[in-house]
């Protein structure tokens, strides 16, 4: 089993400057907060001079929560179990995977637009009541303004508007696939959904359903799809195990591996506002795990694949996209690689962890990197710490010691979605 990674474009981080307006002597009232039924979080509202971008990085036990500036804790959630984060899509919550459902966390950093500007508020973290009941929940993405979350114990897909997750009176669209497997699912602004097709022994390809849906076209020539991600003009990108599936409106095109066989793309790395798609690069199924040295660039405006050959292995946590479409690799070697997507060219390499080998259980701790605009942050398990790399540059900014050994990490820019 693996996991998906998917960025959209954030907002950079460190450009958050709030404008010159007075400032409030109580937090926002609950009619005015981007999450509006959060706006009493316990502990009072804080107004901040600038957004205060925060840090969800799972551990055996809980949840701690990191401010992404300082890299300084802000509080730590238990949880119980095997925890897993993902962004909520409203710049304040993240959603964690825990036991039969997901639950969602408030990690306290938002804004409220005020005319032409934004305030930005904090306060403490913590559970709010909004439960979403997913035995085995799985992928969570976000697109078009849409947060959707796929339990692939049931096939049941659950959809909400991102800039509402934490509002109990949203309302919530459901669908269950034909048969449970372990999939993903992506709405899309006309209310159309593309899920994936299978059952708990294989996974074959992607259907594509309309607002009421019933099925306007299916491609089966997708085996053992995993992994989704969203790019320029709306193109959705799936991963086979001999090459991709790319989605145009209602076209399902399939885009074959470069090598013959066996050739999984099975996690990738997308952004909105790019056409080239990172993904990950496999060719030897009877390996576990195999230690891939090899990415595929896929250019979802020709169907061009480019493989790129790297000096390290990586891992499933190893991929993500800069702001500006930078492709990120966080090599075995500990080294940060950045490369243009366009040319695969490596521009830069930062040192961000020791060497470290991929264990063969992928529920165990290993490096992983996780960007919030021009940043990226990369854990290590094996020293408790974390760094933080400005991505256009290739410098370190800050590195600390976290409390616990971390496992995976989401985070949140502190800045609301609002509908």
């Amino acid at each position: 089993m693996s996991h998906y990674l998917r960025m959209t474009v954030p907002v950079l981080i460190a450009a958050f400057v709030a404008a010159g307006c007075s400032a409030s002597t109580s937090g926002p009232s609950p009619s005015s907060a981007a999450a509006g039924s959060d706006a009493d979080a316990p502990g009072g509202a804080t107004e901040q001079r600038r957004a205060a971008p925060r840090l969800a990085i799972t551990y055996e036990g809980g949840v701690e929560i990191v401010d992404a500036t300082s890299l300084q804790k802000v509080a730590d959630i238990p949880g119980e179990g095997y925890l897993r984060a993902n962004p909520a899509g409203d710049g304040r919550h993240v959603f964690l995977s825990e036991g039969t459902e997901f639950r969602l966390l408030d990690l306290g950093a938002w804004s409220v637009p005020h005319g032409d500007h934004q305030h930005f508020y904090t306060a403490a973290p913590r559970r709010t009541d909004i439960r979403i009941e997913a035995p085995e929940p799985g992928h969570v993405v976000r697109h078009d303004g849409r947060t959707v979350l796929f339990a692939d114990g049931t096939g049941a897909v659950t959809s909400v508007l991102s800039g509402a997750v934490a509002d109990p009176n949203a309302p919530r669209a459901t669908y269950t696939a034909p048969k449970p497997h372990h999939g993903v699912a992506v709405e899309r602004a006309d209310g159309s959904m593309l899920v994936t097709v299978g059952d708990e022994k294989s996974r074959t390809g992607v259907a594509i359903l309309d607002h009421e849906r019933r099925t306007v076209a299916q491609s089966d020539q997708c085996p053992g799809v995993h992994g989704e991600g969203a790019a320029e003009g709306g193109v959705v990108v799936f991963g086979c195990e001999d090459g991709v599936l790319v989605v145009r409106g209602n076209e399902i095109t399939k885009t074959p591996a470069p090598t013959p066989g066996y050739a999984r793309t099975g996690n990738v790395a997308a952004t909105e506002a790019h056409a080239v798609v990172l993904g990950d690069y496999k060719v030897d199924k009877a390996a576990k795990p195999e230690r891939p040295t090899r990415i595929s660039l896929i250019d979802t405006r020709t169907g061009a694949v480019k493989l790129v050959d790297l000096p390290a292995s990586y891992s499933f946590r190893s991929l993500a996209r800069g702001q500006f479409g930078e492709a990120l690799v966080l090599g075995t070697d500990g080294m940060l690689r950045i490369l243009d997507p366009e040319t695969g060219t490596v521009t830069r390499e930062v040192r961000a962890t020791a060497p470290w080998t991929e264990d063969a259980n992928w529920q165990e701790p290993r490096p992983a990197v996780f960007t919030l605009g021009s940043t990226a942050f990369v854990t290590e398990p094996a020293t408790k710490s974390i760094v933080a790399i400005d991505i256009p540059s290739g410098t370190e900014r800050r590195r600390n010691v976290l409390e616990h050994t971390p496992d995976e990490v989401s985070g949140v820019t502190g800045v609301g979605v609002t509908h």
